[in-house]
């Protein structure tokens, strides 16, 4: 007989592991989420979140507590009769009696591979940071930040151009295949965990918006690493004419320069050494747009800077 489980996400990072666990026959008895959002045009709709819409399309029971810390949501909680929680990008702090309300613990998939980037933005810390590999940890959860004993682990590599947003989907494919694999063994009493190292420890803090412009004074590697891993959202910007522009992909240029400084009319913009090409740009309240488009209504000169 399968575990009978309580589901916790919110964005779309989560969906498919929800997808994959009702197409595996799991008994999901809640679906846990966060509250809808004003949204839609005016923002006047409440919109539910993509865990939300999926559970619904699944006709499974949704809850959306704004918190976790009374004592009528614990006795909720419990009384699902659920033997496992499987949490993935949630939103909530899970307080101790919810960690302990299950007989078999709260198993989260975690984008990173921990002890590296424990927090709130691993994805784009990854990127951000130069490095050539990710990976999705499944972690039975305890009352720390991402401190948890380690269940499973996969790598991915991360491509010299990929972006946020394609890390994203790679992972949130592999969590959803390796959380199954993870509660089978569970189920079978067979599931080994393992404490996390003390070393190699990184904290993702969430992004602030006094860190997405570009700041072109870099090295082109940073520059570059800076766009890719702030797209598509927020997205690392610059100003051309005193209008806002998101970079949203790039690659390495060819040329060095004044930093800031056009060095052709394909927007290659010269770093501290060297130069980003950006590929995909995005003007303030427009759709993103291919380079070569963006430059037929707006020509960028070789010599004009950019701030």
């Amino acid at each position: 007989m399968s575990l009978r489980l309580i589901f916790m996400g919110t964005p779309d990072f989560s969906v498919p592991a929800l997808t994959e666990l009702v197409a595996r026959g799991y008994d999901i008895a809640a679906v846990y989420t966060r509250a809808p959002k004003p949204g839609g045009r005016r923002g006047l709709e409440l919109q539910p979140t993509p865990v939300e819409r999926a559970a619904r399309g699944f006709n499974l029971p949704v809850l959306t507590p704004a918190i976790l810390k009374t004592a009528e949501a614990q006795d909720a909680f419990r009384a699902h009769g659920a033997d496992a929680a499987v949490v993935v990008a949630y939103g909530l702090i899970l307080p101790k009696p919810i960690l302990e309300a299950m007989p078999l613990g709260c198993f989260n998939i975690h984008a990173s591979l921990l002890p590296r980037w424990r927090g709130a933005a691993p994805i784009n810390r990854a990127i951000m940071a130069g490095d050539t590999e990710s990976g999705v940890t499944i972690m039975k959860m305890d009352e720390g930040l991402d401190t948890g004993a380690m269940a499973m682990a996969e790598r991915v590599t991360i491509g010299s151009d990929m972006t946020a947003g394609e890390l994203h989907d790679a992972l949130s494919r592999v969590g959803a295949e390796l959380m199954p694999r993870a509660l089978a063994a569970l189920e079978r009493g067979t599931l080994t965990l393992t404490a996390q190292p003390q070393d190699g420890v990184t904290y993702a803090g969430k992004i602030s918006k006094d860190e997405t412009r570009i700041d072109w004074s870099k090295p082109w590697k940073q520059a570059h690493d800076h766009i890719r891993g702030l797209s598509p959202f927020p997205g690392a910007w610059f100003e051309l004419g005193g209008v806002r522009v998101k970079a949203l992909r790039s690659t390495k240029g060819a040329g060095s320069g004044a930093p800031g400084t056009a060095l052709d009319d394909r927007l290659t913009i010269a770093c501290a050494d060297g130069a980003v090409r950006l590929t995909q740009v995005q003007r303030s309240g427009k759709q993103p747009m291919a380079a070569e488009e963006f430059l037929r209504g707006t020509p960028v000169k070789a010599g004009t800077r950019v701030s």
